[in-house]
């Protein structure tokens, strides 16, 4: 079994997972949200303060299993430095103290494999990664060669339901709250540009929509003048800006993209109004979509686990006095993840 650590932001989460079968024996995860929602984001001090609270004790949990691992896994990019410094410092302990080797997870490798947890992977694959950090699309050839076809310019999917959120009063985290609002509101009401609509550029930017979503909370006069409606309706109207955007770009790679299996991974792909839209999409260029089930759709340590399968099997390991915070610059198409 492999033991697995995620600390990349504000969720602790520890797993356990069966590498001959890949299923998860173990998963729990400790949210932050209410601790940071009078922030109307995530403070990575206070974040790592309750890391060093909350991952001792889910540990304390998986002690049942310490006699039978084989390994330790944990995010060590990319993510909040002090955050992630809680659970590389934890598997460096349990690494050394129970002579079992120490395997680096890239987060957003991780997301990938959410897919394929209790399953064998599958590729090659075309995914569209949507986080509250990252927005990019990645062909998956195989375990070795993942390429970044689309990044994001600015904001992210995840980071602009958030902000959205925010300015119209309504909370953290946003995107849940964006989402069921929208479902009571007029999507059609508020006339939101689509970003890079005229644009022959292949990526995607949302600083620009978010702009325009303020100028029309100005326009109300600000989020405690807005009714309910208005809310309901700015954020249907803003959430189906996000989704034209994001169809719009995903076409272009669609058209010279052979590959017919396409998913969504990501916390913004719990999503259920761009699920749908791009179930519509694939069937119209013939690709079968995938999803991860919603549980692990955002950050959660048995997603790390199931990517620490595939490194067991090709001895992907690392000295424990080698593991640190690995300093991620802001990724571009063409690079390899």
């Amino acid at each position: 079994m492999i033991l697995s650590i995620e600390s990349s932001c504000d969720d602790s989460s520890i797993a356990v997972t069966e590498i001959s079968t890949k299923k998860v024996l173990y998963h729990k995860k400790i949210s932050q949200e209410t601790e940071h929602a009078c922030y109307g984001g995530v403070v990575p001090e206070l974040a790592s303060r309750l890391h060093a609270v909350a991952l001792p004790n889910i540990l304390q949990e998986t002690k049942p299993w310490f006699d039978r691992l084989k390994a330790v896994a944990v995010t060590n990019q990319p993510g909040l430095g002090v955050t992630l410094l809680e659970g590389i410092a934890m598997a460096k302990t349990l690494a050394t103290l129970l002579n079992i080797p120490l395997i680096p997870v890239h987060h957003l490798k991780g997301h990938i494999y959410s897919l394929f947890i209790a399953q064998e992977t599958r590729l090659p694959l075309l995914v569209l990664l949507i986080s509250g950090g990252h927005t990019m699309v990645l062909r998956v050839e195989s375990f070795e060669k993942m390429e970044i076809l689309a990044t994001s310019m600015d904001d992210s999917v995840g980071e602009s339901f958030d902000k959205t959120a925010k300015m119209m009063g309504l909370g953290y985290p946003g995107g849940p709250i964006i989402e069921s609002l929208a479902e009571e509101g007029d999507e059609n009401r508020f006339n939101l540009p689509v970003p890079l609509r005229n644009s022959k550029l292949i990526a995607f930017s949302l600083s620009g929509l978010k702009n325009a979503v303020r100028l029309e909370i100005e326009k109300l006069g600000g989020a405690d003048a807005m009714s309910r409606q208005d809310k309901c309706d700015l954020a249907a109207s803003f959430q189906k800006a996000v989704k034209l955007h994001l169809l719009q770009k995903s076409k272009k790679i669609f058209k010279t993209e052979p590959i017919k299996d396409f998913a969504i991974v990501g916390g913004a792909s719990a999503n259920r109004y761009i699920r749908n839209a791009y179930k519509i999409l694939c069937k119209e260029f013939g690709k079968t979509l995938h999803v991860a089930p919603l549980q692990y759709c955002s950050d959660n340590a048995a997603m790390i686990g199931r990517y620490a399968i595939d490194a067991y099997e090709r001895e992907q390991f690392i000295e424990t006095a080698a593991i640190d915070i690995v300093s991620t610059k802001k990724q571009q198409a063409g690079t390899l993840l």
